[in-house]
C-alpha cells in the first residue's frame, strides 16, 4: 500500500486531492452482507422478466446512440413521484452519486462552496473535491439531529453557493422535517444557493412523513433527488434521477456528457417502473424488518435511532469494532461508520436479520449486557 501510495504521489495529480480516500465499503464476501443499504431481497421474478424482455427490445439498435433525453423515462419518472411533476421537470443519470456530481459541475466548482452537516453522506465532500468545490462542514446536535434554526442559521453565516440535506440522513436514518427545507431554502435566498435534498430512501418513510417534492413549487433553487438502487432493488443497474424546475435541467444539459445514459439502462428502468408492484411489497416487508430491529434492539438496551431509511444506526456499543468482528465471523457484515459507540445495520430478509440478531444477542451476552442465552 505505501508502494502504491508513493506511486501515485509520483503523477501530477491535483495538489488538492492528495492524501485523498477513494470511497467504499469494505468488500468481504460472506453470505450475509448488511453493510451497503442494498435492497438484500433481489430482483423479483416479474420484474426480472420484463427487463429481459426490454434489454431484448433495445439489443438490435446498440449500433446507434441512446435518446439522449430520454424522453419515456422522465415521463415514467414524472407519473411514478407524482406531484403534479412535468417529465420537463425530471432527470437521470448513472446513479444519483452522478446526479450530484452533475448538480456540483453545474452549481459548484472552484471559488464556490457546498455545505452539509456531518456526519451524513459521505461521498458528499468527495463529490465536492472532485469538482473543485470547497466543502464546507455544518453541525449538528448531539442526539445527530438538524433543526430547523440551526441549519438556516448555519446557512446564513457561511453563505454556500448549494446545501445538501440528506433525507433521511445516511447513515443516522431519520427523515428531516419539512420545516428544515423551508428555512433552509429561504436562508439561501441571499447567496442564491441551490438546496439538495437527497432522498435516496424515501420509499422507506415511515407513515406521515412527508416528501421534500411538495415544497417544489414556486421555489427554482431547490432540486430532490431520488435513486432507484434502494427500493427497485437496482443498485447493480444505476438509475438515479432528480426532480427540480424546468431551468435546472436546462443548467445540467450544459455539464452532462454526450449520451450519457445508456439505451439498456433506460430499458431497464422503464421496465421495473412499470411492474413496480411487487417491488413495493418487498419495500413493505423491509419495512417490517427495520421496525423489528428497532425494536430487538432496544430490548437488548441499546439505542436504535428512529429510521425512515432500510437501515438502523444504533448507538450503545462499549467496542463497535468488537461487535464487528464477531458480527464478521458469524458471516454477518455491518457498517462501522466511525461514530463512536455505534454501527448501522441495513434490514435484511427475516433469515438475514434473524441471523443479525441472534449473534448480537450472543456477543453482548459473552461481553456481560445481557443474561446469558
Amino acid at each position: 500500500m505505501d508502494d502504491q501510495l508513493q506511486r501515485l504521489n509520483r503523477l501530477p495529480l491535483r495538489d488538492d486531492l492528495r492524501g485523498q480516500h477513494p470511497y467504499g465499503a469494505p468488500q468481504i464476501d460472506v453470505p450475509i452482507q448488511l453493510n451497503v443499504n442494498e435492497n438484500t431481497h433481489g430482483v423479483p421474478q416479474d420484474v426480472q422478466d420484463a427487463i429481459v424482455e426490454a434489454v431484448r427490445g433495445v439489443v438490435g439498435g446498440l449500433n446507434r446512440y441512446p435518446d439522449r433525453e430520454f424522453t419515456r423515462l422522465r415521463e415514467a419518472l414524472a407519473e411514478y413521484l407524482g406531484h403534479g411533476l412535468a417529465p420537463e421537470q425530471l432527470w437521470a443519470a448513472n446513479g444519483s452519486n452522478e446526479v450530484l456530481q452533475q448538480i456540483l459541475q453545474a452549481f459548484g466548482g472552484p471559488g464556490r462552496s457546498a455545505l452539509g452537516f456531518p456526519p451524513t453522506y459521505s461521498m458528499y465532500p468527495l463529490l465536492a473535491a472532485g469538482t473543485g468545490t470547497a466543502y464546507l462542514k455544518g453541525t449538528r446536535q448531539e442526539d445527530f439531529e438538524l433543526t430547523a434554526a440551526s441549519a438556516a442559521r448555519q446557512v446564513r453565516e457561511l453563505a454556500p453557493n448549494i446545501v445538501f440535506l440528506c433525507s433521511p440522513n445516511n447513515p443516522t436514518g431519520t427523515a428531516l422535517g419539512l420545516d428544515v427545507v423551508e428555512a433552509v431554502y429561504e436562508a439561501g435566498e441571499a447567496s442564491q444557493a441551490i438546496v439538495i435534498v437527497d432522498e435516496a430512501y424515501a420509499e422507506f418513510a415511515q407513515l406521515g412523513t412527508h416528501s421534500a417534492l411538495t415544497l417544489l413549487p414556486g421555489r427554482p433553487r431547490l432540486i430532490v433527488t431520488r435513486t432507484m438502487s434502494k427500493a427497485f432493488a437496482l443498485a447493480g443497474a444505476r438509475l438515479g434521477y432528480l426532480a427540480a424546475a424546468p431551468e435546472v435541467i436546462d443548467a445540467l444539459r450544459l455539464v452532462r456528457l454526450p449520451y450519457h445514459l445508456s439505451a439498456v439502462t433506460q430499458a431497464t428502468a422503464l421496465a421495473a417502473l412499470e411492474h413496480r408492484a411487487s417491488l413495493m411489497a418487498e419495500v413493505e416487508e423491509i419495512k417490517h424488518q427495520r421496525d423489528r430491529i428497532v425494536k430487538e434492539l432496544t430490548r437488548m438496551g441499546l439505542t436504535p435511532a428512529s429510521s425512515d431509511s432500510n437501515f438502523v444506526f444504533f448507538t450503545g456499543l462499549d467496542d463497535p469494532q468488537k461487535i464487528w468482528h464477531g458480527l464478521l465471523e458469524a458471516g454477518v457484515i455491518v457498517r462501522d461508520v466511525g461514530i463512536p459507540g455505534s454501527l448501522r445495520v441495513t434490514a435484511g430478509t427475516e433469515r438475514e436479520t434473524s441471523a443479525f440478531l441472534t449473534r448480537l444477542e450472543e456477543l453482548l451476552a459473552a461481553d456481560g449486557r445481557l443474561p446469558a442465552a
